[in-house]
């Protein structure tokens, strides 16, 4: 949360009158924060010595969460290089919850300062419905635990519980406790009762004898072939809705009937079978766990009238609204109230003590029912029956009902009976019962999703910096496929699958990096990672075996606090922080920025320079360490003392005959990171001869187009580094007129836009400004004052044209061109600059 104290900047909390008291009175769990005292109430006591509002803001987010039932503790609170502005970070277990616990903490930071009332329960309440509406259910939110305790990824697919374990095409879905691999044709013959009953009755399983109808007239001679006493539920039902059991007279048959039809258009009538209620859970076709079940039920004690009494237990705190806790509060409801009316009781009547009153006719637990585990007493014959059922229906995870005396005898010594069959069936009562050993059964599902020996992550190769992401980016990915795997990428430009984009547009964020590893196809993915999207949201994977930075220099300082290069390096890092331990971190050695990376760096480490003499290089290599470098006009590996040489860099398209030193320094990065991946020199030789700089390969970078008396370079340079990489391949470049079109961009710093003027004002003996875009809450004006600043600085006579209609400006560029001239454009400064290019250079052909 970024945070504006305004006034309060001037007014810590010991100037504010009575703060202290009223937080500690509306307030008073905080006592259990320690804060920078270590003590249990040191946060109390920072408040009276006087701490900032950001920082109480952050408790109090913290623990309305806690008060809430989603206890977490970490946060910090710092100040950014603007006062009075403050970033709060704080954890949170369901990200909705976390949005509003800062917002509210606002307001009850606010009410205390002003001295008013404030309603704690509606916000608690208010984060509890939130949590119950977004955050995964116990089920499938222990499959994911246990997929996460064994580092495997997972991404959540939508608003409910469509689950995605591993990355790319090691990926596996499943919704709830159904997965990929439960039949449909399963599912269907459970979600349909009846035809259940009649493959179990074929199988000489024991099921309850029964009948389908779905007309009220034949409602009178079903009851008389079944029998009283009875049980009526929906043929279609779930979780117990819809079901009326132990029905003795014909007057309530009609009703349970009439109830039942209201969620099914055809109705189950079972003979009512006394017992306990069972619950097998079988996974992979082995019973991994047994529960007895009872419905919701109070004990009378002769005092307390039954709702008192179910208000009393709903305060047992392991009853919870929905799924947050162990159990669930009981509800009062039709169902209820029938069963009541049945005893001739109501809300009021006063149980004798020690007699159960049971509340639903059902043994959900979202209903408010318990349950008693029972795994290590089922009888072997029991557990052959269960596990023989799931073979029987088809189903990778099922539940199944019975209703017996016990488990410890066959069901067909005492007489117990399969009722249905689930797919789907909630883990809850397994994971924590409330009586008897939790079961980790979510465990069976990942072992029968990921057995032993299969992966669930694809190789991830991270690239960030400053200059030179998008062309490593694209140069790693297309060694990647040139040896066989199909590559998923994220770019500046698009996002591509197997050199196919998908997806147009700065792609560099976490949401493109999902994509990748949400595709099914994808075996390898490289992807470029701006600091805008790690600033915003983070990376998109939970880590990476390679990560590149390729150099470190001024852009886009002064925006999102990050001020200076110390500050963007420690974004930059953030990509070395998620390599795996026995990674690799590919760092340029030629950038003291880069190398500061590396002493941090919790994985291993490789570097690569220009320079086989540079300090950094000599010392790790003397140590045996890998780098990559620039000797003799050769791209070599290093290791120890050994050379590599993989090839001559006049040989590889990139380097433009091996005058673009930038470009070189994209190839060494790419090399080293896919030789540290395993691919071997002559398999990356190949690679990198293929690799062509071109509107197709390497859009907007160092794109050369060739009219018959001119050339047209377009290259994105959008900051005086990746100026000056322009220049000295300019310098190289013999022309009778160098011409340059450029223009500034309203988020850069004035002098990083002027010092671009000045290295224009260099390499270009005409400048067309066209500033038609990029303003982002700049003046037109005072961009283009700026850019006239800086090449006057150089060259006060300087030649200069401003036209901000780009495509009109590159018309009269084109048409101005004079024969062996060079024309630059630079920036993106034409809006869609190479397709435009592209179509002035077709007519030329045409005519």
């Amino acid at each position: 949360m970024r945070l504006d104290l305004e006034e309060l900047e001037q007014r810590p909390t010991n100037l504010i009158d009575g703060f202290s008291e009223r937080i500690e009175k509306l307030l008073p769990s905080m006592f259990t924060h320690r804060c920078s005292k270590g003590v249990e109430g040191g946060f109390f006591t920072r408040v009276k010595e006087g701490t900032w509002m950001g920082h109480v803001i952050e408790h109090i987010a913290l623990e309305i969460q806690t008060i809430a039932g989603m206890e977490t503790g970490f946060g910090r609170t710092r100040q950014t290089k603007t006062e009075g502005i403050y970033n709060v970070v704080f954890s949170y277990l369901e990200e909705k919850v976390g949005v509003y616990a800062a917002e509210a903490a606002v307001r009850i930071a606010q009410a205390l300062i002003d001295n008013e009332e404030y309603d704690l329960e509606h916000d608690i309440r208010r984060m509890k419905e939130i949590r119950e509406l977004e955050a995964l259910g116990p089920s499938t939110g222990s499959i994911v635990q246990e997929a996460v305790s064994r580092n495997i990824p997972w991404i959540r697919l939508n608003k409910s519980s469509l689950v995605q374990l591993g990355y790319g095409k090691n990926q596996v879905r499943f919704r709830a406790t159904m997965t990929e691999k439960t039949s449909s044709i399963a599912v269907d013959i459970a979600s349909n009762k009846e035809e259940t009953k009649r493959l179990l009755t074929e199988a000489a399983i024991p099921v309850a004898s029964g009948v389908t109808i779905s007309n009220p007239e034949d409602l009178e001679a079903a009851v008389l072939k079944v029998g009283f006493p009875l049980v009526f539920k929906p043929l279609d039902g779930n979780h117990g809705k819809g079901a009326t059991i132990n029905i003795k007279t014909m007057e309530v048959a009609k009703e349970a009937f009439e109830y039942a039809k209201t969620y099914s258009r055809r109705v189950i009538i079972e003979k009512f079978i006394t017992g306990f209620d069972f619950r097998v859970l079988v996974i992979d076709h082995k019973v991994v766990a047994a529960a007895q079940r009872d419905p919701a039920h109070v004990l009378g004690n002769g005092i307390h009238t039954i709702q008192e009494l179910i208000d009393k237990e709903n305060e047992d705190p392991r009853r919870g609204y929905g799924h947050e806790n162990v159990l669930t509060e009981i509800a009062v409801d039709r169902d209820t109230l029938d069963l009541l009316a049945k005893k001739e009781y109501t809300l009021e009547t006063i149980p004798e003590k020690g007699e159960i009153v049971y509340l639903k006719s059902t043994a959900n637990l979202s209903t408010g029912g318990t349950s008693i585990d029972v795994t290590d007493i089922v009888h072997p014959q029991n557990i052959f029956i269960c596990e023989r059922i799931s073979r029987v229906i088809g189903l990778d995870i099922c539940g199944i009902d019975i209703m017996a005396q016990n488990l410890t005898q066959p069901l067909t010594e005492n007489g117990g009976v399969v009722l249905e069959v689930n797919a789907a069936p909630g883990f809850r009562m397994h994971l924590a019962p409330s009586e008897g050993l939790p079961r980790n059964v979510a465990a069976s599902v990942v072992d029968m999703l990921y057995p032993q020996g299969r992966l669930s992550q694809i190789p991830i190769i991270a690239v960030t910096g400053t200059n030179g992401k998008t062309t490593t980016t694209r140069l790693i990915a297309h060694i990647i496929r040139s040896n066989g795997k199909r590559v998923g990428y994220t770019t500046s430009d698009g996002v591509y699958v197997h050199n196919t984009m998908l997806m147009k547009g700065d792609t560099t964020g976490p949401v493109s990096a999902e994509f990748i590893l949400k595709d099914p196809t994808v075996e390898f993915a490289v992807l470029e990672t701006a600091r805008g999207g790690i600033l915003r949201a983070g990376l998109g994977f939970n880590a990476c075996d390679i990560g590149v930075v390729t150099n470190i220099q001024e852009d886009h300082l002064g925006i999102s606090d990050i001020h200076n290069l110390d500050d963007l390096t420690r974004v930059k890092a953030v990509v070395i922080g998620a390599v795996r331990r026995k990674g690799w971190a590919v760092l340029n050695a030629d950038n003291g920025y880069c190398v500061k990376i590396a002493r941090d760096a919790r994985c291993n480490v490789a570097y690569f320079s220009m320079d086989e003499n540079n300090p950094v290089i000599k010392e790790h290599c003397k140590k045996g360490g890998i780098a990559a470098i620039y000797e003799n006009g050769y791209i070599t590996i290093k290791t120890g003392d050994w050379k590599l040489r993989v090839d001559k860099a006049t040989h590889i398209p990139l380097t433009f005959g091996g005058a673009v030193n930038f470009m070189i320094q994209n190839v060494l990065a790419a090399t080293l990171a896919t030789y540290l991946w395993g691919y071997k020199p002559e398999d990356i030789r190949l690679a990198l001869e293929t690799f062509i700089p071109s509107a197709a390969h390497t859009p907007g970078r160092m794109n050369v187009f060739r009219f018959k008396d001119f050339k047209v370079l377009v290259d994105f340079a959008h900051n005086p580094d990746g100026f000056n990489g322009v220049k000295a391949y300019l310098q190289s470049v013999e022309a009778t007129e160098h011409v340059g079109i450029i223009s500034g961009t309203g988020d850069r710093r004035d002098e990083d836009i002027i010092e671009t003027a000045r290295i224009s004002a260099q390499m270009f003996d005409k400048i067309y400004i066209c500033q038609e875009k990029y303003l982002r809450g700049r003046k037109q004006d005072e961009l283009i004052d700026l850019l006239i600043k800086g090449i006057k600085e150089v060259d006060p006579n300087k030649e200069i044209i401003i036209n901000n209609r780009s495509t009109e400006c590159l018309q009269i560029a084109i048409d101005s061109a004079k024969k062996g001239s060079y024309l630059t454009i630079l920036s993106n400064t034409i809006d869609n600059t190479i397709q435009r290019v592209t179509e002035h250079l077709d007519r030329e052909l045409e005519s």
